[in-house]
């Protein structure tokens, strides 16, 4: 049998502490079962019965009776809120939006999210768009060893569908290396890495210490232990887990791309729980790389997205495949410039 998803009840004396902690419980995946003050607590309030309950009060004294009740008859853990939560649009809200994930792990463990990888048959993933034929500028370029450009795919959940039409849609002739963070039970890795390179001309693999980034090449994160770059692509394990409650971390391998390979990499977020990459991704934005997202519209899930572009730092949002003719087209220009200046 299925464990059920974790449910949280949540309760704070403000209507935006109130709105901002259930936005950032349910997009992180977990149910949530109440969201109100305490002064609007119908009867039945304690038969709902959650997994844990998050409090945050402002005002403590205020509400007395209802935190005597609580504790007195609560059967199931209290977690209290100290702080609380800074705009959406603050350079502060990724990270308290990742501690208070770390409490819920804590409290109830991670949301029962699993990704169904057998459904990625090509007519339910190829649902609009064709491959984009090889400008003339791909067929010139003298083959090498180190990649020219790397870009970090961010994804959890639906990310495979839209990672794999993402690909489907691009010419195998891209001088890009991709590395793909998704967040996947790291049992799936090798089925992915089937799924995405069955209907294009990509070669996928996880990318275990030791391998290589080159063009025409998606290497998937593993999910047991952290990975960093040399500057000539070559995948180094860190002997250690990722950072943070997400392996793969998207804002980890986001990072290491980012100060191996400066405005050489890139990065594009695709649908997604939760906010893996919202910290990272301004980062590289300040380094002269571009930052894409899926748009919201055409996401299974777009809280990740969504919680990168809150940080202002995406200059272009699109479906898979309207990203992919970008991204064509983004190095069909980079390439022309460099062989005007030359």
């Amino acid at each position: 049998m299925t464990p059920a998803n974790p449910r949280i009840g949540i309760i704070a004396d403000t209507s935006l502490q109130c709105h901002l902690l259930s936005s950032a419980v349910r997009g992180h995946g977990y149910d949530v079962v109440l969201a109100t003050d305490p002064g609007n607590l119908e009867p039945d309030w304690l038969a709902r019965k959650p997994d844990l309950w998050v409090v945050d009060l402002t005002h403590e004294d205020r509400w007395q009776v209802f935190l005597d009740t609580l504790l007195e008859q609560a059967a199931v853990p209290i977690l209290f809120c100290d702080n609380q939560a800074p705009a959406k649009i603050a350079p502060e809200y990724p990270r308290w939006e990742r501690r208070l994930l770390a409490k819920l792990l804590d409290y109830v463990g991670k949301p029962r999210i699993r990704e169904e990888l057998a459904t990625l048959a090509p007519d339910n993933v190829r649902a609009r768009g064709e491959a984009v034929q090889a400008p003339q500028e791909f067929h010139a370029l003298p083959q090498g060893d180190a990649p020219d450009r790397v870009w970090v795919l961010g994804a959890s959940l639906g990310g495979p569908a839209a990672v794999k039409l993402f690909l489907d849609c691009l010419p195998p002739e891209l001088p890009v290396a991709f590395f793909l963070a998704q967040h996947i039970d790291g049992g799936f890795l090798d089925t992915l890495a089937k799924v995405l390179c069955r209907d294009n001309g990509f070669t996928c693999q996880v990318g275990h210490d030791g391998s290589a980034l080159r063009h025409g090449t998606v290497l998937i994160a593993p999910v047991e232990y952290a990975v960093t770059f040399t500057g000539t692509g070559r995948v180094c394990s860190m002997g250690k887990p990722w950072d943070g409650p997400y392996a793969p971390s998207i804002d980890q391998a986001i990072q290491n791309a980012s100060l191996s390979f400066g405005p050489r990499a890139g990065a594009v977020l695709f649908s997604g729980m939760g906010n893996d990459g919202s910290i990272a991704a301004p980062q590289m934005a300040a380094r002269g790389a571009p930052v894409w997202a899926q748009s919201a519209e055409s996401c299974a899930v777009s809280s990740q997205p969504d919680a990168v572009r809150d940080t202002g730092c995406v200059t272009f949002n699109g479906a898979p495949d309207v990203l992919a003719r970008q991204l064509v087209e983004r190095v069909r220009r980079e390439l022309r410039s460099a062989a005007s200046a030359g």
